[in-house]
């Protein structure tokens, strides 16, 4: 064992602000100043019992992106250093972030030993590459993100820690299968490098009826796309579309994965999936080849999920409502019957009423999986969804992209199981309008400025706040802009009280509700690695079925006037126009 001084890091990594679920993100050359990675990792292991570390099992990998092979190695030595037993690592360091959580909870060692926890590597759906941007979150042994009080605690550590703990051992070749063994500190020290598939297969197979969507899928009447983004989930593509449901390989986009994404920016939405937007019929210029059927995409780490039907988009929000409503007769994990549904706060309020009709339980919690997460070890919620394009179920702990694209295909096989051979084909889009027809249509858009100035971000945010004062004075604004939007009926902050532990959290976002059922939402995002990101979530709802095929742009415009005019966003951010729409 060696002991390091860390005196080189001047200040704690967060830069004073306080890592939530999704840990810590910056840019790459932010990450390899001397020991600055060191310091979280530390902090990290000084914040957890003894018993999850010493004689512990960990997982350690990631999305692949740039940085995690010399992050691996650093990480393997710490925990060494501070008497870990064993370190699983992902073939190639990489590891889906649903895939972690299956790991965790569901594999199990050639000796019997089981995961406690994990370092997980990535940024999520922000870019990859030397100059682009890192990450690193610890997952307990519940396969979910570390709650706030751990969270809290390593960011307490990483302003106080003097010294860390390592071993002085060789890199460990983490290409190829197998068990490399050590004399640590403790005794011995294995580094196991296990298939990064496998676990987390046999877990969908488990879920799925992979009989029905392999029918759907060699349909000639069907075909079927996925984008990887170049991202981890092409680790898993593969195996599962291919081998398993014996799709075309050459119906697999950009799925071998990269240190820096092809140089693309792996968020699976209508603005970064340019490629597979195009090949669905939702470009710009028309393509004479016809689309396919279906259409999805995947982030860099694979937890979050785009939908898309034959030049037709599938809203997030939309999605999780179609899951939750299909879910028991489509899908054999669920034929028993659902424990409950929840969405994020800024999610359409279409689940709602899915849940209403269903007679299910239902939660609203605040942005963040580990919200979820409590209400599925109390076995509360067996699906749940956020608008930014994440969606799971309790089978793991985190969102899962691959799981959401086998729901649908799931949806799709149960609704034409009796036409492929002959009849029209259920399409996506006809799912979509049926189940606006029953549950009337949630128009919904989201509004991103990325990269803004973080204190004209909290001003334009301490506005909106002191504007809730005074619902009169907001009325009158409203209808300056625009004399046909409903009024405001109440205006707030979004406060959540966890139902499970009792924590409660605030200051979650910025509602305005009116009348008619139509919200906006503003809040400020942690997810990027500099600057700050305002969303602005507009959302109206239409329950007449003749007013539910309108173009939602259209139908939303003025809201969006409204939500614009209302906020000041020009004149606090200097931004026009925001960085992307969904």
């Amino acid at each position: 064992m060696v002991l390091f001084n860390v005196s080189g890091v001047e200040t704690t990594p967060f830069d004073g602000q306080k890592p939530g679920t999704s840990g810590l993100r910056k840019k790459v050359k932010v990450f390899k100043q001397p020991n600055y990675l060191e310091n979280f990792v530390q902090s990290t292991f000084n914040a957890l019992t003894p018993q999850k570390v010493r004689g512990a099992t960990l997982v350690v990998s990631g999305d692949g992106r740039y940085f995690s092979k010399d992050a691996i190695q650093i990480i393997i030595k710490m925990a060494a250093g501070n008497g870990v037993r064993r370190v699983w690592v992902g073939q190639n360091g990489l590891l889906s972030t649903p895939a972690v959580s299956a790991v965790i909870r569901e594999r199990v060692g050639v000796d019997g030993s089981r995961a406690t926890g994990a370092f997980i590597l990535t940024a999520s759906h922000n870019p990859g590459g030397p100059n682009e941007d890192f990450g690193i979150k610890y997952n307990m042994e519940n396969g979910g993100p570390a709650p706030e009080g751990i969270t809290d605690e390593i960011y307490e550590n990483t302003k106080a820690i003097k010294e860390y703990l390592t071993a002085d051992l060789p890199d460990v070749d983490i290409t190829a299968i197998g068990v490399t063994s050590f004399g640590g500190p403790d005794g011995q020290f294995d580094v196991e490098v296990f298939d990064s598939a496998s676990d987390y297969v046999k877990l969908m197979r488990s879920i799925f009826d992979f009989e029905s969507i392999q029918k759907l899928l060699s349909s000639p009447k069907f075909t079927f796309c996925y984008d990887a983004l170049h991202g981890v989930a092409g680790a898993y593509a593969k195996r599962i579309f291919v081998e398993e449901l014996g799709a075309q390989e050459s119906s697999l986009m950009n799925c071998v994965p990269k240190e820096d994404f092809g140089g693309g920016h792996p968020d699976p939405n209508l603005t970064y999936a340019k490629e597979l937007v195009a090949r669905m019929g939702l470009g710009k210029s028309n393509s004479e080849v016809e689309p396919p059927e279906f259409g999805a995409a995947a982030d860099g780490d694979a937890d979050r999920n785009m939908i898309l039907g034959k030049r037709f988009f599938v809203t997030p929000s939309d999605s999780v409502s179609i899951i939750a409503a299909n879910a028991v007769e489509a899908i054999p994990y669920f034929s028993a019957g659902l424990k409950g549904v929840a969405r994020s706060m800024p999610t359409s309020s279409g689940l709602d009423i899915v849940a209403k009709n269903l007679n299910l339980k239902f939660f609203e919690v605040p942005t963040g999986w580990k919200f979820f997460g409590n209400l599925m070890d109390a076995g509360l919620c067996s699906i749940c969804g956020e608008e930014s394009f994440g969606t799971g179920s309790d089978h793991i702990r985190e969102k899962d992209g691959i799981w959401a694209v086998l729901a649908w295909l799931s949806i799709l096989a149960f609704k034409n199981k009796e036409n492929l051979g002959g009849g029209e084909l259920v399409t996506v889009e006809d799912i979509v309008r049926n189940h606006w027809a029953t549950y009337g249509r949630h128009y919904y858009t989201r509004y991103d400025y990325e990269n803004v100035d973080a204190g004209a971000a909290k001003e334009l945010m301490a506005y909106l706040v002191k504007l809730q004062s005074s619902l009169a004075e907001v009325n009158e604004i409203v209808s300056g802009i625009r004399s046909d939007v409903s009024k405001v009926v109440h205006a707030d902050e979004f406060e959540y009280k966890d139902p499970i532990d009792g924590s409660i959290s605030k200051h979650q976002g910025i509602r305005y509700l009116f009348e008619d059922g139509s919200r906006l939402v503003f809040r400020l995002s942690g997810t990027g690695s500099e600057g700050a990101t305002i969303r602005l979530y507009i959302e109206q709802y239409e329950k007449d079925p003749s007013k539910t095929g309108r173009d939602s742009q259209d139908a939303l415009a003025p809201l969006v006037a409204v939500a614009l005019g209302l906020s000041k966003m020009q004149e606090f951010t200097g931004r026009s126009a925001p960085t992307v729409i969904t």
